[in-house]
């Protein structure tokens, strides 16, 4: 689904600003609806207002991800550690995390739904956009070779930071019954960074140390954080 998160084409280089002027350049497309409003009270937390809690987290640089019982945490990693994609997955349902740079006065989920909107019905899909436990989330049919798959976009936005969560299987189409992946999403950690990114530039994301030198190993050992261990893939 990564593919349908694409950055503003009118300044594919522009870098994120601290400076006001900047920063409303950057926002002016911003077109979020109020009741799209994030509800960060409990969560996904910026790593300055994240509480001190007993959930074990898998430390992925920019992602803390909580590795809650029954959850499987699934990350595709190069052979150097740099990770391209994190799945947690509960029964029959996943959620893909993305973290991504965003402006500092203002969210982007607005506009980016409106996108990734667009692009799944010039490909033939269906979009409906509807009130979530997160603000306003994208529901899509997109279609697939073996046919329409229900997709869920929920995007939360964080100081300079945006959080996109693609949630499939029975989590796209009933929220309600698969709370332990909604669970799993407010108990994320986003560690931004002080370094100047382009705005909707990924968040670097890499492996724990431990678990790139256990790679390099002749034989390898199972990796096993706290609770549950991550199911490591790696590519090229």
């Amino acid at each position: 689904m990564s593919g349908v998160f694409r950055r503003r084409k009118k300044d594919p280089e522009a870098p994120e600003q601290d400076a006001p002027e900047a920063a409303a350049a950057d926002d002016t497309a911003a077109t979020d609806s109020p009741d799209s409003a994030p509800d960060r009270a409990a969560g996904p937390w910026d790593h300055s207002d994240a509480p001190e809690d007993d959930v074990a987290r898998l430390d992925l640089g920019s992602l803390r991800v909580p590795t809650l019982p029954d959850v499987e945490v699934r990350v595709e990693a190069d052979q150097a550690g740099e990770v391209s994609a994190v799945l947690l997955v509960h029964g029959q349902s996943g959620v893909q995390l993305g973290a991504f740079a965003a402006p500092r006065s203002e969210g982007i989920w607005g506009e980016v739904r409106e996108e990734i909107g667009q692009g799944i019905v010039a490909e033939g899909g269906e979009v409906d956009h509807r009130s979530g436990e997160f603000g306003t989330e994208l529901w899509a049919r997109v279609p697939t070779p073996e046919g329409p798959q229900p997709v869920r976009f929920v995007g939360v936005d964080g100081p300079r930071w945006f959080l996109r969560a693609v949630f499939t299987g029975a989590a796209a189409t009933e929220p309600d019954a698969e709370k332990v992946l909604t669970e799993s999403l407010r108990h994320v950690v986003v560690v931004r960074g002080n370094d100047p990114m382009p705005v909707r530039d990924p968040l670097p994301l890499r492996l724990p140390k431990d678990v790139v030198e256990q790679a390099g190993q002749p034989e390898r050992p199972t990796v096993e954080p706290p609770q549950r261990g991550p199911e490591i893939t790696e590519i090229g």
